[in-house]
């Protein structure tokens, strides 16, 4: 039961790591701060560990890297989209 409680924990931590990140670059419509090369590797672990998750029966850790996932794509689309208008790009 403890381990399930500290795994929820964990994961909600995790989850939500790059809300503030998002936040930030919507407010500031800058993304200069952010690297792409550690948003592709964080996604493509997070990726795995989602198979992981999916072959361990295991829903904490399915759903914990799915969400971290969705708001990992989501500043990736803030990333280009920012560095497109900084760029002059308009899109």
């Amino acid at each position: 039961m403890i381990w399930t409680v500290i795994g929820a924990i964990a994961a909600t931590l995790t989850m939500f790591s790059f809300v503030p990140q998002i936040f930030r670059s919507l407010r500031t419509r800058s993304v200069n701060d952010v690297s792409p090369v550690t948003l592709f590797q964080l996604s493509a672990g997070v990726l795995l560990w989602m198979i992981y998750g999916i072959a361990r029966r295991d829903p904490i850790i399915f759903i914990a890297n799915l969400v971290t996932l969705i708001t990992l794509t989501t500043l990736i689309f803030l990333y280009f989209k920012y560095k497109s208008l900084k760029q002059g790009v308009c899109r």
